[in-house]
C-alpha cells in the first residue's frame, strides 16, 4: 500500500497495491498492521457501513462530538468526491478542508481522523461507498454542519443543486458549531 498525506497531514490518502489480468483485479482493502504502520497511529475499527446513493446526493457534513469516529473511506461503484473538515481548535490546521475524489477505478481510500467533519458528494449515476470507523454510530452525539457554509467554502465539484437528506439541509453554520479542543 501506498499511503501519502494530503495539504491536512493527518487526513491521508491510501492506495492499495492492485493486482489486474484479464480476468479482473485483486487487492487487499484492508490490513491493521500495514496500516497501523503507514499511518503512525493505533486505531482500531469497531464498524463498517456500507451506503448507495445517486448522482447529486451530498451527505454531509457529520461529525460525532462525542464519540468522535475515524473513518477509512473507499468507493467500490460510481465515483464520489469526499471532504474532510478539521474540527480540531488546537490544529494549525482548524477549519480548513481537503477533497479527493474517490471512486471504483482509482481504488483509493481516504484515512479521516476523529476531530474531523466528513462529507462526500455521487458524481457518477450512482455510488456504493464503504466505511470503516473507530467508534460506533451515536446519533444523540452526531452534528452536521452546513454543506454550503460560506467559512468553509467548500468546491464540491457540483454543476446543479445537490440532494440533501432533511439533516444536511439543516446543518449549522460552521461558526456556531460545536468543536473539538
Amino acid at each position: 500500500m501506498k499511503m501519502f498525506r494530503t495539504a491536512i497531514p493527518d487526513v491521508l490518502v491510501i492506495e492499495p497495491l492492485v493486482y489486474g489480468d484479464d480476468r479482473g483485479f485483486f487487492l487487499e482493502s484492508f490490513n491493521q498492521r500495514a496500516f497501523n504502520e503507514a499511518s503512525g497511529t493505533a486505531h482500531t475499527f469497531l464498524q463498517d457501513n456500507h451506503s448507495r446513493s445517486t448522482r447529486g446526493v451530498l451527505r454531509g457534513l457529520h461529525y460525532q462530538i462525542q464519540q468522535p469516529q475515524g473513518k477509512l473511506v473507499r468507493v467500490v461503484r460510481g465515483t464520489v468526491f469526499d471532504v474532510a473538515v478539521d474540527l480540531r481548535k488546537s490544529s494549525p490546521t482548524f477549519g480548513q478542508w481537503v477533497g479527493e475524489e474517490l471512486s471504483e477505478r482509482n481504488h483509493r481510500q481516504l484515512w479521516v481522523p476523529p476531530g474531523f467533519a466528513h462529507g462526500f458528494v455521487v458524481l457518477s449515476d450512482a455510488a456504493e461507498f464503504l466505511y470503516k470507523t473507530t467508534d460506533y454510530y451515536a446519533p444523540v452525539h452526531e452534528r452536521c454542519i452546513a454543506w454550503n457554509d460560506p467559512v468553509l467554502a467548500i468546491d464540491w465539484k457540483l454543476d446543479q443543486a445537490p440532494t440533501l437528506s432533511s439533516k444536511d439541509a439543516h446543518g449549522v453554520h460552521f461558526e456556531s458549531a460545536e468543536v473539538f479542543p
